[in-house]
């Protein structure tokens, strides 16, 4: 029931340095000094009273008393915490409005101090509180509840090692490589057959249903096969239309029109749908479904997984059972997590893996779970008594008794924490940084001397994931194709499994919409997080937050949908966390969100501004309006919103300036994007010298800052800081001050532990001293990008940085070549290049003679755009992507002189110029190219009888795909070539 972190919390917050700094809790010590004494008693025996609650409904019953007098005492103790900060920003000259604070009464009646009418008002509530404690503790000693000892903690903190995620994952395909080739056969073989091929994959939860589906999904056999493939989870929601909609990227709310889109998606089309998770049980969906799908080319299929062979008979008479992990394998697993981060001391130990392996039922998951677990462990009678508690899995319960021992292993803390995440459906993309953001919001981490939530958050994220709470953590890059920003994305999932666990914890107090309307029996009175992507939701959620309204702490609404009812919001007064992607304005007051620590509206499109009482949300640690195009201005007070750690602004196209003094933010973690200014009124990069910044980092502007303001190193000790960006506004049509641009880039010379680098629209001729060599960045700099120098003649040593993997260089106008005359031409780990408008650019090194000397050996993605001298490509033999924009002759040369060209088995060829052609020596040997995607201009293969083309065909022997994008192609071919083509395809 996750009592005792909410009583550690309460312990926490009655204990606070704030209270009585501020003297908020004058005249109410004696109620203080009774929760100081009597909370420990409590959670000394909260164990205890947990474990006894499974069967006594009396201790049930305490429990839920306990929980309900505690999330009332955090809120009445958050109000005392924001009275202290309110105090302590009017100390430092904030001076709102009364109405602001909701405070209309001491306007109507002076003679009323506030402090006296704060003190009278809390006095009742605390008083109230105390009470029920009272109570409670008589209670609790009738139970004769006894002390538990805890167990001793966890081992420290250690990263997930991805060496061992990435042989986990060879395991299951090798385990699977028989069951794998036999399902790819049955869809091969279904090539010539009209009618839509059903296939369930029937399995117990947690067997790796999923991922097995995955390995054949992108199996390279299946992906040449098919012309079209989508990728759905169903879960228990069995909606025709969002399933529609999805494999047609629909946005019709009629589902008759969105099954009509279907139809023309997959008309004549031969592909390969997988739905993921089906629970449905109702055949007249399904049939409603299939119905649609019929209309498909010649060989279609449709794979399926689930946990139930009822369902999958609904959907097909012939399904697959997938097998359990062999033992051999599971073992390889539970022993390489299990013994990852130790040696076993005992034989005892080594040998009790045979038993847990018979426990494991087959199941990957189930291996990981509990073979994290015990690297935690480090007895042998640690790992005995996980082997009395842990439960044989069986048809009935699956592999839940191992995923729950696992669960109930975890600390206090940890278990909030991935409790919480059951506010999110199933098969939801989590972001993992917002992930930890709300966990702050929640209070759900521990304070922990010298170290930032930030940082303990991660650690309980890193930890989590190790267990296989989380699944499927990836970086997503979005970096735009204007270079205008950094940008990535750590996701994760929660496998089903782990999301029953979840609902199981805090399924009562979670309450999510996902694409149907609200039904009331979903809606549960205790919810305290709610999570809505309907669009449709209005009137009926409206109603539901009125009633939840004095309880709701979370309130998180990523869709666009929200305008329609957000003016008509309820006071929230407990709401710790807010996300409101699409309103046209700020409706709400900031009086009634004082609990406020998270408020998310990125993406709004129509929001300009937020309103000036925004700045008494004393309590606000995230504030996000990415995205927000049209914004342009923050409060002007908000130095004094003094517990604000992320401000995410980058994307807002329209602000001017930020407000001042915002380097008095001293818990200020993010800033992702800064508008610099010279004028007194705002702040300026000076602000940003006594932040402790990091993430990412974009500033803007910079042709405003003063030499004054360039004087002293603004972020050279901010080792946290990733991602830098510097950019001078090409809007700035004035001639720069004599080596102003010089001194504010000398002045911004980063920490050497920064990994991104962009620097755009520089202006002088030459480079301050760090930016030349840039040897303090070589170890760990891995993204250079340098846009528009327009009049710089200077250029770093590219080849110093060494661990450098993308290099962007764009309109540098004076720059004559990549290489100066360094012994070295080699990039060893450089695997992407982009290289556009260099007009000035002759050849790769400055010296004649030495260009067959440049080597990219990782280089996997080159651009070259706006290059009209480039006679040659240097050595490139891992090369699997080049876009092209030159003329006809140029383009023929650049292919011909890559010698390693015809290494490749995937090309890809983007070429903007009309009438260039593809031509290829015939002296070159067989290539093993199996995919080509010609996009761009006219591409003219040649084999007649006048004009014979034998050698080219070596480069085409073992085509199996041929795409062709906005090309006009004339081919003729002898009978003989393309033997192998199993797609060609060239939409119109």
């Amino acid at each position: 029931m996750l009592i005792g972190p909410l009583v550690s919390m309460m312990k926490d917050k009655v204990s606070s340095y704030l209270l009585d700094e501020y003297k908020v809790m004058e005249g109410m010590e004696e109620h203080r000094e009774i929760l100081e004494r009597k909370l420990p008693a409590i959670l000394d025996i909260i164990e205890d009273a947990e474990e006894k609650a499974a069967h006594r409904a009396g201790v049930r019953a305490w429990l839920k008393a306990l929980k309900k007098v505690s999330y009332q005492a955090n809120d009445v103790f958050d109000e005392f915490n924001y009275e202290a900060l309110a105090r302590e920003a009017r100390k430092k000259g904030h001076q709102p409005h009364h109405n602001m604070l909701g405070m209309d009464v001491v306007s109507l009646f002076p003679a009323y101090n506030p402090a006296t009418v704060f003190r009278h008002r809390m006095g009742k509530k605390l008083q109230k509180i105390v009470q029920d404690i009272e109570v409670l503790v008589a209670e609790m000693n009738a139970f004769r509840f006894g002390y538990v000892q805890q167990a001793p903690p966890s081992k420290p903190y250690r990263q997930t090692d991805p060496v061992l995620i990435d042989c986990e994952r060879d395991i299951v395909k090798r385990s699977r490589n028989e069951e794998e080739e036999k399902i790819v056969k049955i869809l091969l073989d279904h090539a010539n057959n009209v009618d839509l091929l059903v296939l369930p994959i029937v399995g117990l939860g947690g067997l790796g249903k999923t991922t097995f589906v995955q390995l054949v999904y992108s199996n390279p056999k299946i992906e040449n096969h098919f012309q079209f493939q989508k990728w759905y989870c169903v879960s228990e929601d069995f909606d025709v239309g969002n399933i529609a909609r999805s494999i047609c990227n629909s946005t019709e709310k009629d589902i008759e029109k969105v099954l009509q889109d279907l139809q023309k998606e997959i008309s004549g089309k031969r592909y390969l749908l997988v739905l993921d998770d089906v629970w449905n049980q109702d055949a007249d969906k399904w049939q409603k479904l299939v119905t649609c799908l019929q209309h498909a080319g010649t060989g279609s299929a449709l794979l399926t997984t689930t946990r139930d062979a009822k369902v999958a008979r609904i959907m097909s008479l012939k399904f697959y059972n997938l097998g359990n992990l062999d033992d051999v394998f599971l073992k390889e697993i539970l022993k390489g997590r299990a013994f990852s981060f130790q040696k076993p001391e005992h034989a005892e130990m080594e040998n009790n893996v045979n038993e847990i392996v018979k426990r494991c039922a087959g199941s990957p998951l189930a291996a990981k779970a509990i073979g994290s677990m015990l690297s935690t462990k480090t007895s042998v009678g640690e790992w005995m008594a996980v082997l009395k508690k842990s439960s044989i899995c069986n048809v009935e319960t699956g592999i839940l008794p191992i995923l729950k021992l696992s669960y109930d292993n975890l600390p206090s803390h940890m278990k909030q924490c991935f409790g919480f995440c059951a506010v999110f459906p199933k098969d939801y993309n989590i972001d993992v940084d917002n992930l930890i953001h709300l966990w702050m919001a929640n209070d759900y981490l521990p304070l922990e001397e010298d170290v930032s939530l930030e940082t303990t958050g991660r650690r309980t994220f890193e930890e989590l994931a190790w267990r296989s709470f989380f699944e499927d953590a990836e970086e997503t890059k979005l970096e735009d194709k204007n270079f205008s920003h950094f940008r990535s994305i750590e996701r994760c999932k929660i496998h089903d499994l782990m999301h029953d666990i979840a609902l199981s914890v805090l399924g009562e107090e979670c309450t999510t919409i996902t694409g149907r309307p609200i039904q009331k029996e979903l809606l549960s009175k205790h919810s305290r997080h709610m999570f809505s992507s309907h669009l449709d939701s209005g009137t009926n959620l409206i109603d539901f937050l009125k009633k939840q309204a004095p309880t709701l702490q979370t309130l998180l609404c990523p869709c666009p949908g929200a305008r329609i009812w957000t003016p008509h919001m309820p006071k929230c007064n407990s709401l710790r966390a807010l996300k409101l992607p699409d309103c046209s304005a700020f409706k709400i007051r900031p009086r009634h969100l004082q609990h406020l620590r998270y408020l998310d509206l990125s993406t709004n499109w129509w929001i300009k501004q937020l309103p000036e009482e925004i700045s008494i949300l004393y309590n606000l640690q995230t504030l996000n309006i990415t995205g927000c195009h049209e914004f342009c201005r923050l409060p002007r007070d908000m130095k004094y919103m003094s517990s604000l750690r992320h401000l995410y602004t980058e994307g807002c196209e329209s602000l001017k300036s930020m407000p001042p003094d915002l380097g008095k933010l001293s818990y200020l973690q993010i800033m992702t994007y800064f508008v610099a200014s010279a004028s007194s009124s705002c702040s300026t990069i000076g602000e940003l010298r006594n932040l402790d910044l990091g993430g990412r980092l974009m500033l803007s502007c910079l042709e405003d800052v003063t030499e004054a303001q360039a004087q002293a190193d603004v972020l050279k000790n901010k080792e946290k800081l990733k991602h830098l960006s510097l950019e001078w506004s090409s809007k700035c049509h004035e001639e720069p001050l004599p080596d102003c641009h010089k001194k504010v880039l000398y002045a911004l010379e980063p920490h050497n532990a920064l990994e991104k680098l962009r620097i755009v629209g520089y202006k002088s001729t030459s480079l301050p001293t760090w930016m030349k060599d840039l040897s303090s960045l070589q170890k760990h700099l891995t993204v250079l990008h340098l846009v528009r120098f327009s009049t710089c003649g200077e250029f770093p040593q590219f080849s110093h940085l060494q661990a450098l993997q993308i290099l962007h260089l764009v309109q540098l106008d004076k720059l004559q070549s990549l290489f100066n005359d360094e012994a070295s031409l080699t990039f060893l780990n450089l695997k992407e290049l982009q290289i556009r408008n260099l007009k000035s650019m002759e050849r790769w090194v400055a010296i004649e003679g030495r260009e067959g000397e440049v080597l990219f050996p990782q280089l996997e993605n080159l651009v070259i755009q706006g290059f009209p001298n480039l006679a040659t490509l240097p050595e490139t033999p891992n090369l699997k992507v080049v876009e092209l924009d030159e003329d006809k002759a140029q383009l023929s040369l650049l292919i011909v002189g890559c010698r390693y060209i015809s290494l490749l088995s995937k090309l890809e060829l983007t070429v903007r110029v009309k009438e260039a052609s593809l031509e290829l020596d015939d002296e070159n040997v067989e290539s093993p190219l199996l995919e080509l995607k010609l996009s761009g201009c006219d591409f003219l293969f040649l084999s007649s009888p006048t004009q014979p083309a034998v050698g080219m065909w070596r480069w085409f022997g073992k085509l199996v795909s041929l795409e062709m994008y906005l090309c006009g192609a004339l081919i003729y071919w002898p009978e003989d070539a393309f033997q192998s083509l199993e797609q060609l395809q060239q939409p119109r």
